[in-house]
C-alpha cells in the first residue's frame, strides 16, 4: 500500500500542474524580436557613423583636414600646440551638455542602467544625436576613451524610441533598450555572444526569454551586417600555447593583482570626481578642464591620446619595451581618470583594456616560464571583468576580440578571481558607483522569485467559508461577523458562481437598508478573481495593484465556480520555503548502513 503510494505521488502532482512550463510566455515576443532585428541593423549603422566621426574630428583637430581616414593623433605635428586641441574638445562638449542634453555626459553604461531601472527605460531624442557627435568631439581631440560606451547609450536611445513609437510596455521598451545598446557594441568590436553577455550581467537584470531573446537576435543582426560596414574578422587577432598546470597558480596571482588595479582605478576616479564638485565653477566649464590634463599627458606621451587600439595591438603582441610599456600605462591611466572625472562623454571599455594589458607586459616578465603574450590578455579582461564585475562578459569579450581558444582557461580564471576581489573588496562597481552618488541604490543580484516559482492552487485555501447571495446584509453580518468571526472577507455566491467578495465595511454600508441582500450589496463592481494556474507573483500584483487582500480562486472565468481562496498571508509560504534554504543550517544525517 505505501509503495504504491509513494509511486503514484508524482503523477498526482503533475496531474494538477499539467499547465506549468519552464518559462512565462507572451504572445508579443515574436513581434518584439522582429522588432530587435531592425533595431540592430540602425545600431550597426549608428557605429559605423560613431566610428566615422572619430575619425572626421581627430582629422580636423590634429591634421586641420576634412577627411575619415583612420589615423593615429600620436603622428600629429602639432608640438606642445597639442595641449590646447583636448581643451577645445572639452570646450565644445561643456556647452553642448549644458544646453543640449545633460544625459550625454558620463561613461554610457551607467546612464543606460539609470534609464532602465528608474527611467522605464525612456531616452530622449537628444540622447540619440548629441551622444555621438559629442563622444566624437571628446575622443578626435584626443580624449582618452573608447567608442563602447557612446555606441550602448546610442543602440539603447535608437531601441528605446522606437519602443516608444509603437507603445510599447516599460519592460518591452528594455528588451529593446538593451538590444540596441548590445547589438552596437556588436558592431564596434565584432563580439556578439560578450554582448549578450554584458546583457545579461549588467543590463537586463532578468533571465527571460522575453528580454534574451530580442537581446540575442539584435547581436545577431548586427554580427552579420558588421563585415559591410567595417573591416571583418577579430581586431587583435592573436594565437597563444596550450597552458600547462601550473598556470592557474599564475592566474590566481595574476586575477589578485587585476582586481586591485580595478579597485584603485575606482577609487581614484571617484576622489578626483569629488575634487571636481567642490570647484567654485560651473560644471560646463570642468571637461575643459579635463581636457588641459589631457593635452599634457599627450604631450609628454603622445600614444596616450585617442582610441588607442592600436597600443592594445602593440601591448598584447608584446612589441613594445618593460619601460615604454609602464610610462604609456601610467599617462595613460591619469588623463583617463582625470577626463573622465570631469563629467565629460566616454567610454570606460578600452582603456581598461589597455591598462589592464598593460599591467600583463609587465607580468610577463615576472611570471617564470609563460607564454609572454598570455599574460596581456588575461590581464585585460581580468581588469575589465573585476571593474564592472561582469566575468562572464570579460571572459568572452577578449576571446572575441582574439579568437584565441588556448586561452579561454586561463581567461575565465583570471577575470573570476578578479571579480571575487572586488566583490570582497568594494560595495559598488565603477559603474554603479555613478548611479548611487545619484540617490539610486542597485542591488546586482537576482534569482527566480519565490512567488514566480509557484502558482495559485499550491498555496491557496482550499476549505472557504462563504456568503449566500440572497441573504440580506443583516443574515450575512449576523452569519459571518459576528463574534465568532473567522476572517475578515467571505466568497459570495450565486448557485456556485462567484459574483463578488463581502467585508464588512461593505455590508456596513448597505446596513440601513434591511431587505438589501448581499449579491445586490456586491453588485455593480467587477469581480476579481484567480485561477489555479495563475502565477503567484502575478496575483500578488494584481492584489496590489487593487488594494485587495484576498481573492477568490475560480475553476475558470465562464464557470466562475469557487475552488479556493488566496490571501496575502498564503503568498507568504514560498517565501517561507526559500528562508529554510537560505538560512537553515543542516546537519549530515545518518548513513544508510549501519557497523557491525
Amino acid at each position: 500500500m505505501n509503495a504504491h503510494a509513494k509511486s503514484g505521488a508524482p503523477a498526482a502532482r503533475h496531474a494538477r500542474t499539467p499547465h506549468r512550463g519552464d518559462f512565462s510566455l507572451d504572445a508579443r515576443l515574436l513581434r518584439i524580436t522582429a522588432m530587435a532585428i531592425g533595431i540592430g541593423a540602425l545600431s550597426t549603422v549608428a557605429a559605423r557613423v560613431l566610428l566615422d566621426l572619430i575619425r572626421f574630428f581627430t582629422n580636423l583637430f590634429f591634421f586641420q583636414s576634412f577627411s575619415l581616414a583612420e589615423r593615429s593623433p600620436a603622428t600629429h605635428t602639432l608640438g606642445a600646440w597639442v595641449i590646447v586641441v583636448p581643451v577645445i574638445g572639452g570646450l565644445i562638449v561643456g556647452l553642448v551638455a549644458r544646453y543640449g542634453s545633460e544625459k550625454i555626459r558620463g561613461h554610457g553604461i551607467p546612464e543606460a542602467i539609470e534609464a532602465i531601472l528608474f527611467g522605464k527605460s525612456r531616452m530622449s531624442p537628444k540622447v540619440a544625436v548629441l551622444k555621438p557627435l559629442s563622444s566624437g568631439i571628446v575622443i578626435g581631440s584626443g580624449g582618452p576613451f573608447g567608442a563602447e560606451g557612446p555606441i550602448i547609450m546610442t543602440g539603447g536611445a535608437i531601441g528605446s524610441l522606437i519602443a516608444q513609437h509603437f507603445h510599447l510596455t516599460a519592460a518591452e521598451r528594455k528588451a529593446l533598450l538593451v538590444a540596441g545598446a548590445t547589438a552596437g557594441m556588436t558592431a564596434v568590436f565584432g563580439t556578439p555572444v560578450a554582448a549578450v553577455l554584458l546583457a545579461v550581467e549588467l543590463l537586463l537584470f532578468e533571465l527571460r526569454p522575453r528580454s534574451l531573446l530580442p537581446v540575442a537576435v539584435a547581436c545577431a543582426a548586427a554580427g552579420f551586417l558588421r563585415p559591410l560596414l567595417m573591416e571583418p574578422g577579430p581586431l587583435f587577432p592573436l594565437q597563444t600555447l596550450v597552458p600547462g598546470p601550473m598556470t592557474l597558480v599564475w592566474c590566481v596571482v595574476a586575477g589578485v593583482l587585476c582586481g586591485a588595479l580595478a579597485a584603485s582605478l575606482s577609487l581614484s576616479l571617484y576622489k578626483v570626481e569629488d575634487a571636481f564638485g567642490r570647484l567654485p565653477i560651473h560644471w560646463m566649464w570642468w571637461p575643459a578642464i579635463g581636457g588641459l590634463a589631457v593635452g599634457i599627458g599627450g604631450w609628454l606621451q603622445p600614444r596616450a591620446l585617442g582610441v588607442g587600439y592600436d597600443v592594445i595591438g602593440d601591448l598584447l603582441n608584446n612589441r613594445l619595451a618593460l619601460g615604454v610599456a609602464v610610462a604609456l600605462l601610467a599617462v595613460k591611466a591619469v588623463i583617463w581618470v582625470i577626463s573622465l572625472a570631469s563629467g565629460t562623454s566616454g567610454g570606460v571599455l578600452a582603456p581598461l583594456l589597455m591598462m589592464g594589458a598593460g599591467l600583463g607586459v609587465v607580468l610577463s616578465h615576472v611570471f617564470p616560464g609563460n607564454d609572454p603574450m598570455l599574460w596581456p590578455m588575461v590581464c585585460m579582461a581580468a581588469t575589465l571583468g573585476g571593474t564592472m564585475r561582469a566575468p562572464l562578459t570579460a571572459t568572452l569579450f577578449a576571446f572575441g576580440l582574439t579568437h584565441d581558444s588556448n586561452a579561454l582557461l586561463p581567461l575565465l580564471t583570471t577575470s573570476a578571481v578578479a571579480y571575487g576581489f572586488t566583490v570582497l573588496t568594494m560595495r559598488r562597481s565603477i559603474l554603479t558607483e555613478k548611479i548611487a552618488r545619484r540617490g539610486y541604490h542597485i542591488y546586482r543580484e537576482y534569482g527566480v522569485d519565490p512567488l514566480e516559482r509557484h502558482s495559485v492552487d499550491e498555496v491557496m485555501t482550499r476549505e472557504v467559508q462563504t456568503l449566500d447571495a440572497r441573504s440580506t446584509i443583516q443574515e450575512a453580518l449576523a452569519e459571518r461577523f459576528g463574534p465568532g468571526q473567522a476572517h475578515r472577507g467571505f466568497p459570495v455566491l450565486r448557485d456556485g458562481a462567484v459574483v463578488g467578495v463581502a467585508d464588512r465595511a461593505l455590508l456596513a454600508a448597505g446596513e440601513s437598508r434591511p431587505a438589501l441582500t448581499v449579491g445586490e450589496a456586491c453588485a455593480g463592481a467587477p469581480v476579481q478573481f484567480a485561477l489555479p494556474t495563475d502565477n503567484c507573483r502575478a496575483v500578488a500584483t494584481r492584489m496590489a495593484r487593487h488594494r485587495l487582500e484576498r481573492l477568490p480562486v475560480v475553476r475558470d472565468a465562464e464557470s466562475m465556480a469557487l475552488v479556493g481562496v488566496v490571501t496575502r498571508s498564503d503568498l507568504i509560504k514560498p517565501s517561507l520555503a526559500h528562508f529554510d534554504e537560505e538560512e537553515k543550517r543542516e546537519r549530515l544525517r545518518g548513513l544508510p548502513w549501519r557497523s557491525g
